[in-house]
């Protein structure tokens, strides 16, 4: 129900659940910090500044959007996306969280999987201005990140 993507679409993360690391996705297996039977949460390929390495949930069954996301799954991803902002409260003393979930090319869905994604945010962090500007980031500036959720998560 309402996808946007052709059926040789090549997921980038799909690929990272698969455990694939190539010129198609620029996730990294370092860069996942939490797995159960139903979703993964990593750190973000995307480097904003002021809001460096945030994490992202996801589901690990393809769902396009929102649209097709089952109940479930939605209630999982809502459940731990909680437990992750209240890790980036004490692990990174931010001021608030935001969350955002694009769908569709016209909602500024970029990857065709559900994702989520968990915003660590700071008083005047020039979040909205810096949104546009966000580029690739260096996968070792991700690591300490990724590992500090994941010793969160033990």
């Amino acid at each position: 129900m309402f996808n946007n993507v052709l059926s040789d679409y090549e997921c980038p993360i799909c690929l990272t659940i698969k455990g694939i690391e190539n010129e198609n996705t620029w996730i990294k297996q370092e860069d996942i910090f939490y797995l159960d039977d139903l979703v993964m949460g990593f750190i973000s390929s995307k480097s904003i500044k002021g809001n460096e390495s945030h994490p992202l949930i996801v589901p690990i069954e393809h769902y396009e959007n929102i649209y097709n996301l089952p109940e479930g799954v939605g209630c999982r991803i809502f459940d731990i996306g909680k437990k992750v902002a209240i890790a980036l409260k004490k692990l990174r003393n931010c001021d608030g969280v935001t969350l955002v979930q694009n769908n569709e090319p016209a909602g500024d869905q970029h990857a065709f999987h559900y994702h989520l994604h968990i915003i660590p945010r700071f008083k005047n962090d020039d979040f909205h201005k810096e949104l546009w500007n966000a580029k690739k980031s260096d996968p070792k500036d991700r690591v300490q990140y990724a590992q500090d959720l994941r010793n969160y998560f033990k």
